[in-house]
């Protein structure tokens, strides 16, 4: 079971979270590696991945600094964004011109 859907945003279609909130990633990050810790991660908070999480194609998990799992799409860590209210809504794409809609 692959951990997120797609759907389609006003920005076209987006990675989306079981709730279906779009998901983001995050420029700063090295392939496999989240460097969004602390308010970072209050705004954005990850997406996390149950410790038994497996990879499936071009989804893998990458492992915290608290040893917890978050998954994350061809080696890009995925967030969601503290901002958006509803499913659809883009409101992280652009900011700090360093967060990004995940694309499918």
């Amino acid at each position: 079971q692959v951990p997120a859907m797609t759907a389609q945003t006003d920005k076209g279609p987006a990675l989306t979270d079981a709730r279906g909130m779009t998901l983001y990633t995050f420029d700063r990050d090295a392939a496999g590696v989240s460097n969004c810790y602390d308010q970072c991660a209050t705004n954005w908070p990850p997406l996390m991945a149950p410790a038994s999480a497996t990879a499936q194609g071009a989804w893998t998990t990458v492992t915290r600094r608290d040893g917890a799992k978050q998954w994350a799409y061809n080696g890009k860590p995925l967030y969601t964004w503290i901002r958006d209210q509803k499913p659809g809504d883009t409101t992280g794409d652009g900011v700090n011109n360093v967060w990004k809609i995940a694309k499918p």
